[in-house]
């Protein structure tokens, strides 16, 4: 079992940054990928950013460029760092992480981030 707690949403101005932190705990030695989702009221969750073990990222078109994904696999978390923020950023921000042994998905509570015009 994985337990992962987010950190860092708020309410920021457009334009602003946000660093969101997810710390995991449990069996961490098993987790492959993290990935950052998001999700607004009304829509799908979708996919913001991925990293793999070995600090491969992948972003979604909208977070190209404006978006970083770190991890530190010692101290078992995951960052998103978030510049240029939009209205449209406007969500609830989920941490994930997948078991490489078992590929079952674990999921943090989320952390809102709101953005202001």
């Amino acid at each position: 079992q994985v337990e992962l707690v987010e950190s860092g949403g708020g309410l920021v101005q457009v334009g602003g940054s946000l660093r969101l932190s997810c710390v995991a705990s449990g069996a961490t030695s098993r987790i492959g990928a993290m990935r950052w989702y998001r999700q607004a009221p009304g829509k799908q969750r979708e996919l913001v950013a991925a990293i793999s073990r070995n600090g491969n990222t992948n972003y979604a078109d909208f977070a190209k460029g404006r978006f970083t994904i770190s991890r530190d696999n010692a101290k078992n978390t995951v960052d998103l760092q978030m510049n240029n923020l939009k209205p449209e950023d406007t969500a609830g921000y989920y941490c994930n992480a997948v078991s490489w042994l078992s590929g079952v998905d674990y999921w943090g509570q989320g952390t809102q981030v709101t953005v202001s015009s």
